[in-house]
């Protein structure tokens, strides 16, 4: 490892440490350099900013939680799967609530920080693939949205709580109430009318990227408009 890689490492320690046992007011550049045995320039000459730090400390508490989100042995059934995405998603904010509370407690409209946006696509990988079941409700982008503001409100609502005061059924209750709203319980039986519609068309949309052989690009981009007319309007 070079001289920068370890100073960098060692400073992106120091704040994660400083950030779990004092919050985002613990962390300030007098403190990340006296703990790190940096000068305040070095901090800046490395991350740009504090927000470039605190941006490192996510993604670094963020990596760990997102390798054990992919590489586990996905559920045979993709609602299942999605459920158990959910429940990993709880489980990590409230084992680092402070790396949380930076991710999702102080939005900033249109800046996303690489962990979040590698969060989003996770969560919209396991909605496409109950899309591709025929089980999804409404359009994928929706659907994630939906997820990812209940379970977002669940984290934090939850993180604002002393442990010992916690509702125990919260999040299962919450996560039950949002996956029976957006997906179908078995595609085999999907609702009559305008539900069996909207399941059709973005079942048939999320399979739209293999489609490769059989339509050109730009045939698939007509159908994809399409069909999302057909899922807004049914």
């Amino acid at each position: 490892m070079n001289g920068r890689a370890n100073t960098k490492e060692r400073i992106t320690s120091a704040a994660a440490a400083l950030l779990a046992e004092g919050g985002r007011e613990a962390v300030t550049t007098r403190a990340v350099s006296k703990a790190a045995d940096v000068q305040p320039p070095t901090i800046y000459r490395i991350f740009g900013d504090m927000q470039g730090l605190l941006d490192a400390v996510v993604a670094e508490g963020f990596a760990e939680y997102l390798a054990k989100k992919t590489n586990r042995v996905r559920a045979a059934d993709a609602v299942d799967d999605l459920r158990e995405g959910w429940d990993l998603h709880i489980e990590f904010g409230l084992s680092h609530p402070e790396v949380y509370k930076l991710m999702y407690g102080q939005p900033r409209p249109g800046i996303c920080s690489d962990a979040a946006r590698d969060a989003a696509n996770v969560l919209r990988d396991l909605v496409e693939r109950v899309a591709e079941s025929g089980k999804l409700r409404f359009d994928v982008d929706r659907a994630a949205q939906m997820i990812h503001s209940a379970g977002a409100g669940v984290t934090l609502t939850l993180i604002g709580i002393e442990p010992e005061d916690r509702d125990p059924e919260l999040s299962r209750q919450t996560r039950e109430a949002i996956l029976a709203a957006v997906t179908i319980s078995d595609a085999s039986e999907t609702p009559p009318g305008s539900g069996k519609t909207t399941a059709r068309a973005v079942a048939l949309k999320a399979v739209l990227p293999e489609l490769t052989d059989t339509l050109t690009h730009a045939e698939r981009g007509l159908l994809a408009e399409w069909l999302d007319r057909i899922a807004a309007t049914a």
